[in-house]
């Protein structure tokens, strides 16, 4: 009798061996969060306060002294550091992209605690389809407001980016597989209907609900209101050690991230390569919310000690330091591929780190996005309460 995908089942002390494990990698994140929030609030309120008091001695100074002292901080670039970023097209459509991937993670798996999606096979991609194209306007909200606060005037080009941006990156992998996949005449072959349709979905329900997220990110949160002036001037950047790079705390800025969803990728990547019911996503929701913050936390740190060498490349620096937690993940699934699978062949080699290269890209932009987000609050905080001469 041949067994079915909605028959299998763990028996009772699988599952309870199961739930364990999942209970002790949550408890050793959660434990890593609380000790890395308390660590980044116990370091910053003690150095900022320094800094402000700092600051403060040095305002009242006359300026003959002021002139002799030795000034250094991030309050030197104050007139640089919300400069825009170079290539704002390409960041601000990376922002939209990576804001609206977490809205579809956070929105199916709620679905998925409720409907138990995980009953019926494809139910689960179809779900994410229909939230991704639902949640464009929020793509076109973040995107277009930040390309329209960084100055940009290309906006149809840079909403056409951020619309496209994800959808080409899936449908260009997934084509390419499955051309693979015909020659060998396999059954995961995608019918050329489903290609229609998807492409259908991108040009008449993605695009326009991301030109309308665009147009009200533009009018109602595109305006420039920074609390520091931008210099017409950009200042240069003082030479730095060499582990206060932006390249280095990109390499590093990860590292952290991944620790905190380790255990949970093992159980993912079973579920996608081993066939496995993945279906506590109570766990999965957990998992998520501790990843936001370890990533917050990490790119704030990064960005204060980069502000604090001077050097105010931080908005890129912020997001890739993030974003380099998929670098770590598709690193492991080398590992899952070679020592956990029994895969071989050009096919199944192509169909397995193609797809994982989509998945580690999205997870790598999403996370890029939340420690964006987090560090462009923390900046803006920082210099509105300091006084500005």
């Amino acid at each position: 009798m041949q067994t079915t995908y909605c028959d299998i089942e763990l028996d009772k002390p699988k599952r309870d061996a199961f739930v364990y494990i999942h209970w002790f990698s949550i408890f050793n994140s959660f434990m890593m969060v609380i000790f890395l929030v308390g660590l980044v609030s116990m370091i910053l309120m003690r150095t900022l306060r320094k800094d402000y008091a700092r600051y403060s001695k040095e305002e009242e100074m006359d300026d003959m002294d002021r002139d002799l002292g030795d000034e250094y901080g991030w309050k030197q670039v104050h007139g640089d550091v919300f400069r825009p970023s170079s290539h704002p097209m390409i960041f601000s459509s990376l922002i939209g992209s990576g804001c609206q991937i977490f809205s579809v993670s956070f929105i199916v798996i709620i679905l998925a605690m409720i409907e138990d999606l995980y009953t019926e096979r494809g139910s689960m991609l179809s779900t994410a389809i229909f939230v991704y194209a639902a949640t464009s306007p929020v793509n076109g909200y973040f995107g277009g407001s930040l390309y329209a606060k960084q100055g940009g005037r290309r906006w149809i080009k840079q909403m056409f980016i951020g619309a496209f941006l994800i959808p080409a990156m899936v449908c260009g992998t997934a084509f390419f597989i499955n051309f693979i996949a015909i020659y060998y005449h396999a059954s995961r072959a995608i019918p050329f209907g489903t290609m229609v349709a998807v492409c259908c979905i991108c040009f008449f329900v993605i695009l326009p609900l991301n030109l309308v997220g665009t147009i009200l990110g533009r009018n109602l949160s595109g305006q420039p209101n920074f609390p520091c002036r931008v210099n017409a001037v950009p200042r240069p950047i003082p030479e730095k050690k060499w582990f206060m790079e932006p390249a280095v705390i990109v390499c590093l800025g990860g590292i952290l991230p991944f620790g905190s969803i380790f255990i949970e990728m093992y159980f993912i990547f079973t579920s996608f390569w081993a066939y496995k019911i993945y279906y506590v996503y109570g766990f999965m929701m957990l998992v998520l919310v501790i990843l936001c913050i370890v990533t917050v936390c990490v790119t704030i740190v990064c960005t204060y000690f980069l502000l604090n060498a001077e050097d105010y490349r931080w908005q890129w620096t912020s997001f890739l330091s993030a974003a380099s937690t998929a670098v770590y993940v598709y690193m492991y699934s080398f590992y899952y591929y070679f020592f956990k699978t029994k895969m071989y062949g050009l096919f199944q080699t192509s169909f397995y780190f193609g797809y994982m290269a989509v998945f580690s890209t999205a997870l790598g932009i999403m996370c890029g996005a939340v420690g964006y987000m987090g560090t462009s609050a923390f900046v803006r905080k920082i210099y509105t309460n300091v006084k500005i001469d």
